[in-house]
């Protein structure tokens, strides 16, 4: 049988005058949330460029959500009885 889901992820960029830029990617599964956060920081020295900032704090966020979602992954497997694998590369369900 299968099995198709729609998980959806909301990116919301903030940015202040002092050249901070801050990012929450949150994915809804339905069930749950998860939420990622990302910041950048424009140089004294450097031109602020908005586009630069909103992509490294949104590419950040992206980053720490998808670390918090093989996180819970990994949690849900030990709950199953598997032990830590040695590397992330590791975790996941053989086919």
């Amino acid at each position: 049988m299968t099995h198709t889901l729609e998980w959806n992820v909301r990116l919301r960029v903030f940015e202040d005058d002092e050249g901070t830029t801050e990012a929450h990617a949150v994915l809804d599964t339905g069930d749950t949330a998860i939420t990622g956060r990302g910041t950048a920081h424009c140089h004294p020295a450097d031109a602020n460029v908005p586009e630069i900032g909103e992509e490294l704090a949104a590419g950040r966020a992206m980053r720490d959500l998808a670390q918090r979602l093989l996180d819970a992954a990994e949690h849900d497997i030990e709950g199953m009885g598997a032990t830590r694998p040695r590397s992330r590369e590791a975790a996941a369900w053989l086919t």
